[in-house]
């Protein structure tokens, strides 16, 4: 298992399964809020939402390995979905895709 944005088009295209995880700006920002309070940093909801989307932007527009899915890859939307649930569901797609 490899995670990072350019895995499933540069890193490893011929992978058999491919992942391509997703959520919302606002739920990945509400989510890392919560890490970076749980361990001290004062940082604000606002500043790590505008954070994730700049970073969004610059990672998708980038000119080597921009941030994409790959043709093949399985898309995952994680926004509605607990850690469990969204565990749950890679397994299945992938248990599907390897046959």
């Amino acid at each position: 298992v490899l995670d990072g944005r350019d895995i499933g088009t540069v890193v490893c295209p011929a992978a058999q399964a491919k992942l391509f995880v997703v959520a919302s700006p606002q739920v990945r920002a509400h989510r890392r809020w919560l890490e970076l309070k749980n361990s001290g940093s004062r940082v604000s909801e606002a500043q790590v939402l505008e954070d994730i989307e700049e970073r969004d932007r610059r990672d998708a527009a980038r000119a080597t390995s921009p941030m994409k899915p790959a043709a093949d890859a399985h898309l995952l939307d994680t926004s509605d979905l607990s850690i469990e649930a969204a565990f749950g569901a890679a397994v299945a797609i992938i248990d599907k895709a390897m046959g």
